[in-house]
């Protein structure tokens, strides 16, 4: 029983890992996606202003008077902050091949491209050389797991013999 559960749980860590280069460039394409989508945005706010002959933080000081004015700036500065960040997420995770995605992972935080990439991934058998290098490290990574799981468990568990004084 103990060798079938860590077999079960070697082949669930490989299955797992085995997923993350699809994954990761799944989300790196909508990732494209959406910088395109905010270079369009921000373009077109740098552009009025540009046409007005202001910058784009003049242009932002400009936005005040009313309630909805306010909120609109507001609304802007996020966009930039998020327009800054994508870009700069897509252009590390664009260089980087799939195994250095993994160093890269933390670029993979923006919580609505997750939610849609969580959404329409497919989980899919891996026939790429990343895919079987990432299943291999799941397998090991899933084998330890399990062999530390039943180690700890066999230690609560294992009855006390009593010692004869």
């Amino acid at each position: 029983m103990k060798r079938v559960l860590v077999l079960v749980i070697s082949l669930f860590g490989a299955g797992t890992f085995a997923q993350f280069p699809e994954f990761s460039q799944q989300y790196l394409q909508r990732l494209g996606g959406a910088v395109q989508a905010l270079d369009e945005v921000v373009g077109d706010f740098d552009a009025s202003a540009e046409t007005l002959g202001l910058t784009r933080f003049q242009a932002l000081e400009q936005m005040q008077g009313t309630a909805f004015v306010a909120a609109r700036k507001a609304d802007m500065e996020r966009v930039f902050l998020r327009h800054a960040r994508l870009s700069s997420d897509y252009a590390a995770m664009r260089e980087a091949g799939p195994f250095m995605r993994v160093y890269h992972a933390r670029r993979m935080g923006d919580p609505e491209l997750l939610r849609g990439t969580a959404g329409d991934f497919v989980p899919a058998l891996p026939l790429s050389f990343a895919g079987a290098v990432f299943a291999s490290v799941g397998l090991l990574l899933g084998w330890l797991a399990a062999r530390v799981l039943l180690g700890v468990l066999g230690g609560l568990f294992r009855r006390k013999t009593p010692q004869v004084a």
